[in-house]
C-alpha cells in the first residue's frame, strides 16, 4: 500500500519497515529527495509520480519538527 497520509506514511516507516526515524536518517533523505538531480528521486517520481514527493518531503519535515 502506498501511504496516503502522514499517519499512514508514519505507522509504514516506523512499524512496518521498523525503522526509527531519527534527525540523522530524516536529514540523509531529505538531502536525496530534495535534490532533483540525484538518480534515486528521479526513480521516486516516475515511479510514485512528483505530487507524491512532495507529499513525502513534507511527512519527513514533519516527522523532524515533531523530535525537537
Amino acid at each position: 500500500m502506498i501511504p496516503k497520509t502522514y499517519q499512514q506514511w508514519y505507522r509504514c516507516i516506523t512499524e512496518e519497515c521498523g525503522i526509527p526515524l531519527k534527525q540523522a536518517f530524516i536529514a540523509s533523505r531529505l538531502a536525496v529527495l530534495e535534490s532533483q538531480d540525484h538518480q534515486e528521486t528521479r526513480r521516486f517520481v516516475s515511479l510514485y509520480g512528483q505530487q507524491h514527493l512532495n507529499s513525502v518531503v513534507q511527512w519527513f519535515k514533519k516527522a523532524g519538527e515533531e523530535l525537537l
